[in-house]
């Protein structure tokens, strides 16, 4: 289990050196091509109902395709989590302004008093982030195991995807189980289906 984590962890630091070489002009960019490929991406346009997530730290940024799917009446739901994140909600919102609130971490998540709850059996794709990943859909998080947890109780037809520059991108990552892989990786250059 060390060595599991300690590689990890390496190839989290490698990840993290190549994003440190590209200028803020280049992080704009690829974001702005990632964000036009997911929006135009075939299993993201038929979704009913599509998992997103707020940006905390380190995550790709996701405020743009929130907004611009609530100005194509487009159905998106966030993640509302508790204080221990072991658990979540899942919140529909119709309005970025008014459904986003900040939380006690100053965090922006929804407003459970605004939001319609939604169960995780509608989800049609998730967007699931991530610091790493691999083509065969592995992928390291952020260390609580939250996102681990969501995977594996999400629906076996659900889609999930994830957004990652291509500097993201390593050869293996070492899982304990496949069954938290994703199904899709869309990148600035391309999009990875598992192998």
């Amino acid at each position: 289990m060390n060595e599991t984590k300690m590689n990890k962890k390496s190839l989290v630091n490698q990840v993290m050196e190549r994003m440190s070489l590209l200028t803020q002009e280049d992080v704009a960019a690829k974001q702005k091509i990632i964000e036009s490929n997911l929006l135009t991406f075939a299993n993201f346009l038929e979704a009913n109902l599509s998992l997103l997530y707020i940006q905390r730290g380190s995550e790709l940024p996701t405020e743009n395709i929130i907004r611009t799917c609530l100005d194509v009446k487009k159905g998106i739901v966030l993640p509302a989590y508790s204080e221990s994140r072991h658990s979540i909600t899942l919140l529909r919102i119709n309005n970025y302004d008014s459904d986003i609130i900040k939380v006690e971490s100053d965090t922006l998540e929804p407003d459970p008093n605004a939001c319609k709850k939604i169960p995780l059996d509608m989800i049609d794709i998730a967007l699931i982030p991530g610091l790493a990943f691999d083509e065969k859909g592995g992928r390291i998080g952020f260390g609580d195991g939250f996102y681990n947890r969501l995977i594996a109780k999400l629906p076996e037809t659900t889609r999930k995807i994830a957004i990652a520059f291509e500097e993201h991108l390593v050869d293996h990552i070492p899982m304990e189980s496949r069954k938290y892989n994703l199904d899709i990786i869309i990148t600035d250059k391309r999009t990875i289906f598992k192998i």
